[in-house]
């Protein structure tokens, strides 16, 4: 980000920190104070989402748009890491209690369509609102869409960037244009000089979690499901093939595994690591470090080998906002989406040096998209991450990918433990047909 726009972003988390309340929505939870009176409530909602630096500051700019028309419009968000969401989400309804469900809550996109069709009373219909569905991009919009009807306001696209400390790759001799189109052998290889000569790995993941291997198996056009939404683990190449560069990749000590989000982020903010590879939301997080503006660097990620369609992008995450049925406020959170998310190019604009990139249409066309980031490097990343989005292999997810991504970190874990990748996988596999009752 530009070092103009991160004083604005450390504000709004520092915001949203120092507003914390003890009527949050369980331990963890923190809330936003709205601070206003009665009469002000009926012109509030209440948002459930997570991530400071990302997803709530993208909520805290829309809440400052829509008060230009309706000065006393507030947002009362409530700070909800996506695990603890979707278990409130099942709990609420399963208990018959959806009226404990906030006005908007955000669903990750691959969880989308399995919430609705487990959940379909629990979710507004906004088919025929205001928002027009048209000006988002079809392959976004389908996330949220079940049997014609829309369910969701799509937000960010999870397009995967491959990030680098600059200066830290020149201490060992190398430059991003080494790191750009190349394949994982190449990443090892060159990792294990960065590591020698500087002591970092490149890159840092949640041990016993699969991102990367959800991003790698995608760049190359895999899927754990086949097209009728059958697994498809055992007997995989693709995914076989990943879990190999993944061994490989921790084994050299060019992956360091850490336990736990927070020493994630830390890993990339304290020099701990050269870089990461993630969805373009994480440039947020790497930004909370002003002192390291100008040394980041942003280029594609690796590819297999050996596979014809491999590629090197990939998507990790994007999301997409839903309103709740049982709000008694569903018009309002109806005219607040429309209004921003689907509605504000100002909007678009004023988030996107925090690596939120549009899936609005409109936004898409602006002339910022094409500006420098200070941040890193004075490289037009907006337009070159665009471009990487428009790359992304198509797969299919299939409606139990959250339950197929488990079982195949629960495989990776067993693998790094010394077990052999076939049965992990058939195992993996056999878990998922269980789950699905099959």
């Amino acid at each position: 980000m530009k070092k103009k726009v991160m004083a604005g972003i450390l504000a709004a988390v520092m915001a949203v920190s120092l507003a914390a309340c003890a009527g949050g929505n369980g331990a963890g939870d923190k809330e936003g104070s709205t601070n206003g009176t009665e009469a002000d409530l009926e012109e509030s909602l209440t948002v459930w989402c997570w991530d400071p630096t990302f997803n709530i500051y993208a909520m805290k700019e829309a809440e400052k748009v829509y008060q230009k028309d309706h000065p006393q419009f507030q947002l009362n968000v409530i700070e909800t890491p996506w695990n603890d969401l979707q278990t409130k989400l099942t709990t609420a309804v399963t208990s018959g209690k959806t009226d404990s469900l906030p006005d908007i809550l955000l669903m990750q996109d691959n969880a989308f369509q399995k919430n609705v069709l487990s959940y379909p009373k629990a979710f507004a219909d906004l088919t025929d609102s205001e928002i027009d569905f048209t000006q988002f991009a079809e392959a976004k919009t389908a996330y949220s869409t079940v049997d014609g009807k829309n369910y969701g306001v799509p937000f960010d696209n999870g397009a995967v960037i491959a990030c680098y400390r600059t200066d830290i790759l020149k201490q060992a001799g190398f430059t991003v244009d080494d790191f750009t189109d190349i394949t994982w052998e190449d990443y090892i290889a060159q990792g294990k000089i960065v590591l020698e000569k500087t002591g970092k790995p490149l890159l840092s993941c949640l041990g016993g979690e699969s991102d990367v291997i959800v991003m790698i198996l995608q760049s190359a056009g895999g899927s754990m499901f086949d097209d009728q939404g059958n697994p498809f683990i055992a007997g995989n190449e693709k995914i076989k093939a990943t879990l190999e560069i993944y061994k490989k990749l921790v084994e050299s000590g060019v992956l360091v595994e850490v336990n736990d989000s927070d020493q994630y982020i830390g890993s990339m903010n304290n020099d701990t690591v050269a870089g990461t590879i993630n969805g373009c939301w994480i440039m947020g997080a790497i930004q909370a470090s002003e002192e390291q503006a100008g040394n980041w660097a942003v280029t594609n990620m690796p590819r297999l080998t050996g596979i014809d369609d491999a590629t090197n992008y990939s998507n990790n995450g994007g999301s997409t906002w839903a309103v709740c049925a049982d709000s008694a406020k569903t018009k309002l959170a109806e005219d607040f989406l429309a209004a921003t998310f689907a509605g504000s190019v100002e909007f678009w604009e004023n988030i996107l040096p925090s690596g939120a990139l549009s899936t609005y249409l409109p936004a898409a066309e602006s002339e910022k998209y094409g500006e420098p980031s200070e941040y890193f490097g004075n490289d037009t990343v907006f337009s070159k991450i665009t471009e990487y989005a428009g790359k992304v292999p198509s797969v299919h997810t299939g409606a139990y990918y959250y339950e197929a991504r488990d079982a195949v970190a629960t495989a990776i874990t067993n693998v790094m433990g010394g077990s052999d990748i076939d049965t992990e996988l058939q195992t993996a596999q056999d878990t998922v047909k269980f789950t699905m009752g099959r």
